[in-house]
């Protein structure tokens, strides 16, 4: 898998989008105003809110999802001749196998392809973090914490391994 992560515009592609971990990091890109997409098997209401933010989400795991972003420029010869650039950086967690159609496809066309780790530790690289770790109660310790940083004033990005209702999502 490939590490080199461009926050640039270049589009991204989330392979299982739907979950918590997953959507989390859609979600953050597309509040940054970059061009996402994602494909999810079972469609819900995290999809959803993914949708509302502009993200396009495709119900099936299919190859041609990843020429979404190449049908957008094909009517440009400029931007088409640049098609390699346009090609979407694909996000898969361990959850996807090597026979998924569209993880095939992304390494048929030469897409970068990232582990979600990746992205995420790309994403804090430049900021301080905090990371909760152990067995029980993790979602629960960074809910709190973000809670008392949001209450402090101070403006955190926050991803936890669950959904928190004060914050819709």
């Amino acid at each position: 898998m490939s590490n080199c992560i461009d926050f640039s515009g270049r589009p991204f592609h989330f392979i299982g989008v739907g979950g918590i971990g997953m959507s989390a990091l859609a979600y953050v890109l597309a509040k940054r105003q970059l061009p996402v997409s994602g494909s999810d098997l079972r469609p819900n209401h995290i999809t959803h809110k993914l949708e509302s933010l502009g993200v396009h989400i495709f119900s099936k795991q299919e190859a041609n999802n990843l020429d979404f972003f190449l049908a957008e420029v094909a009517s440009d010869e400029v931007l088409l001749s640049r098609a390699k650039t346009t090609l979407p950086q694909v996000i898969c967690s361990t959850a996807i196998n090597a026979n998924n159609l569209e993880y095939k496809a992304a390494l048929e066309l030469g897409c970068p392809i990232l582990h979600r780790s990746d992205v995420l530790a790309a994403l804090i690289a430049d900021y301080y973090s905090i990371a909760v770790a152990g067995t029980h109660g993790k979602t629960t310790t960074s809910s709190m914490i973000g809670y008392m940083l949001l209450q402090a004033g101070l403006d955190p990005t926050i991803l936890v391994g669950g959904e928190v209702k004060a914050w819709e999502g």
